[in-house]
């Protein structure tokens, strides 16, 4: 039996695509109208308004001059805010899972893919190393712990979509620093591994506001 689409279906598709688009760097810049989109995607006027609305509820989409929705370009300091609260969410998930020893599985073969996409492109390693940072997260077993970290990585996505997703750390280096911290929950030192992570995301923070910041000049 064919299946019904409706009409919420249809939004979150358009809004998917969207997402995808914006991740990838092909909107950097844009203003997204609801008439645009649309057009583009073969959609009601009211579809594309709520596809657009999504993703400015997701803080993807910001409201600009006559509250057209555009695409926001953050700066360094957004990135270093990001990384902040990413380390305070993440540093509270290390410390449960270090009490009871647990390493999650799913974080283990993220790492796995993290290297092996050193050969590839800059981009590969970005999916698998955001996978690698919300396994942990995940594995604390919170719904709204997950929600709220999901839009930081979105956030993340949006920085990384700035530089096209150049290089900012090699593979091997982000590997080693996620075993590093995989290690110290293993061996059930929390401090061990918020320190590793600290580390890791003020590396990576640095770099990449360094990178944004240059576009700025």
């Amino acid at each position: 039996m064919p299946r019904t689409i409706t009409a919420v279906s249809v939004v979150d598709a358009a809004a998917d695509d969207l997402r995808r688009r914006l991740f990838a760097g092909e909107l950097s810049g844009a203003t997204l109208t609801e008439v645009a989109i649309a057009t583009e995607y073969g959609i009601s006027r009211s579809t594309g308004k709520a596809a657009v609305e999504k993703l400015v509820t997701e803080g993807l989409l910001e409201r600009g001059t006559h509250k057209t929705p555009r695409v926001p370009e953050l700066g360094p300091d957004d990135v270093r805010d990001i990384y902040g609260t990413r380390l305070r969410l993440e540093g509270e998930a290390l410390r449960e899972l270090a009490a009871e020893k647990r390493v999650p599985e799913a974080a283990v073969e993220a790492n796995s893919r993290v290297r092996a996409s050193g050969s590839g492109a800059a981009l590969d390693s970005v999916e698998p190393d955001m996978r690698f940072h919300a396994a942990l997260v995940q594995a604390v077993g919170s719904p709204r712990l997950e929600r709220m970290y999901r839009s930081l990585v979105d956030e993340v996505r949006l920085c990384m979509a700035q530089v096209q997703g150049r290089s900012l750390l090699s593979v091997d280096q982000i590997a080693a620093e996620h075993q590093e911290i995989l290690e110290s929950i293993a061996a059930g030192d929390a401090e061990q591994a918020v320190t590793h992570l600290r580390g890791h995301l003020g590396r990576a923070s640095d770099r990449l506001a360094e990178a944004i910041g240059a576009l700025e000049r």
